[in-house]
């Protein structure tokens, strides 16, 4: 093989910037589901000189030759990805001074560490002091990823969760969902009216819906030598490939929620799992997207979780976990889950309302990243938008209304597009696993749900971020993103 010494330099700084990514990545979930509330303000130091030091090392001089040479060196096509990879995130650190980042670690720690007791407060006003702060960080960040770019600021924004994804994209997709989403809600509400549905019955103690959820991830495949699960305010997935660390939240009046927020984050956490492992600290090993990434866990959460054949899987561990009623029977539970109701919270939605939900967030986010709105707007916008497109009142409810998701909080945006996207992308993913198993529904209703692992292993975990989205999709499903499988699953389980 020819010397490649310009890429090997290369390789090696990014094997350190993984291991110390291993260390942000844990202090990260640890502030998230174990840190005692004094330990905020040390914690947000201790990541924000992280963040200082992980940017130095990106925005060295020295890296930036090296790529220049690297450029000319015989490389095989594996390594000409991880090149484009580390272009990619040279080019993002680049843009932004390490004052920035570090002020940006620091405001979002602070504004997402106060929300946890605001959200459960009502508290906009007092939101609204550390979200001002956070909101002209991010908005300093989007002008300066945009000039570098040359982008407009949100497609700059977005293109940090979802490579090569631009509004002009995302206005063709949603401005489609608008106007088939409301009358497919409306029909499919109106067929499910003539239906009777057992709602189970409570309290489910705290400590079985925790059994429960481990049980059912273990039946995810999830490895739980290579991660865990733990409780936080809002469900996610964090940590490294080698040790991935889910959370989920209870309530003793719903364990629904819960279970489905596991499952969905299972998804997430078999991705990591899977990925690539001879290439791990490279950045052609990472997860290719953000809405590959949703893709997993709403394939595991939607296609997979509320298919009639899981759901009878799940029916006798639901009643050995609370005890047998007429509402754990699998034809009531699934028409419980796969009920259509408009509803406030975005995580709680089934999987017909919940674009809504991403469709109002993109259309106040992008405004408000452009400077056409301010913060102080967004209470009176979310009303306006949950009543047009929900025909919910959610006046005075800021709890349930703009408080309720962790990533205005974290700064996160241009990250809600990626949900939607997602579950398009696992629409389309069940597809290509149907034309591949015509038999696909009764190895499910077998309890063999090999054939999903299998594929979503061989087509989308393992090729990490070897190639572009459009790449990855066109030859894992033999077609680009396409809306209309999604579409066609919502008509098909509803209204077929």
């Amino acid at each position: 093989m020819p010397a490649t010494p310009a890429y090997d330099d290369l390789t090696r700084t990014y094997d350190r910037l993984h291991r110390l990514g291993h260390l942000q990545a844990l202090a990260g979930w640890d502030q998230a589901a174990n840190m005692p509330p004094k330990g905020s303000a040390a914690r947000a130091a201790a990541l924000a000189e992280m963040a200082a030091l992980l940017h130095r090392m990106r925005t060295d001089p020295a890296l930036a030759a090296a790529i220049e040479r690297a450029e000319r060196e015989a490389l095989d096509d594996l390594q000409r990805a991880n090149l484009r990879e580390i272009r990619r995130d040279w080019r993002h650190a680049n843009a932004l001074p390490e004052s920035l980042v570090q002020r940006r670690q620091l405001a979002a720690s602070r504004c997402e560490h106060a929300w946890r007791a605001q959200r459960p407060a009502n508290d906009w006003a007092g939101f609204l002091g550390n979200f001002r702060e956070l909101l002209a960080i991010a908005r300093e960040e989007a002008e300066r990823l945009s000039q570098q770019q040359g982008l407009a600021r949100y497609d700059a924004l977005m293109d940090r969760f979802e490579p090569g994804m631009r509004c002009a994209t995302v206005d063709r997709v949603f401005g489609d969902l608008r106007q088939w989403l409301p009358g497919l809600i409306e029909r499919v509400r109106a067929r499910q009216a003539q239906q009777t549905v057992i709602a189970p019955v409570g309290p489910f103690p705290l400590a079985a819906q925790r059994r429960l959820c481990e049980r059912v991830i273990g039946l995810l495949g999830f490895d739980f030598d290579a991660g865990r699960l733990d409780v936080s305010t809002h469900p996610f997935c964090g940590g490294v490939p080698e040790d991935v660390r889910m959370t989920t939240r209870f309530r003793e009046d719903d364990f629904l929620g819960s279970l489905m927020g596991t499952v969905h984050e299972t998804g997430h956490g078999r991705y990591e799992q899977n990925l690539p492992r001879a290439w791990l600290g490279q950045p052609v090993a990472e997860a290719r997207s953000m809405a590959v990434h949703e893709s997993c866990s709403l394939a595991f959460e939607m296609q997979l979780g509320s298919h009639p054949g899981f759901i009878a899987r799940l029916a006798p561990l639901l009643a050995e976990a609370f005890g047998a009623q007429p509402a754990f029977e699998p034809a009531n539970l699934q028409r419980l889950m796969t009920r259509v109701q408009p509803g406030l919270i975005r995580v709680d939605a089934d999987e017909v309302t919940y674009p809504a939900h991403i469709v109002l967030r993109y259309e106040i986010e992008r405004p408000l990243i452009e400077g056409a709105i301010e913060a102080e707007d967004i209470p009176a916008l979310w009303d306006a938008k949950m009543a047009e497109l929900l025909g919910l009142d959610t006046r005075g409810n800021w709890r349930d209304g703009p408080l309720q998701d962790v990533h205005w909080p974290e700064g996160l945006f241009g990250y809600f597009p990626c949900y939607t996207l997602g579950a398009m992308f696992a629409a389309q993913w069940f597809a290509s696993i149907r034309r591949r198993h015509p038999d696909l529904d009764a190895r499910i209703h077998a309890g063999d749900f090999a054939p999903v692992f299998d594929w979503l292993r061989e087509q989308i975990w393992s090729q990490g971020s070897r190639w572009t989205t459009d790449e990855l999709a066109q030859r894992a499903s033999g077609e680009a993103l396409n809306p209309a499988h999604f579409k066609a699953h919502l008509q098909a389980r509803y209204l077929g």
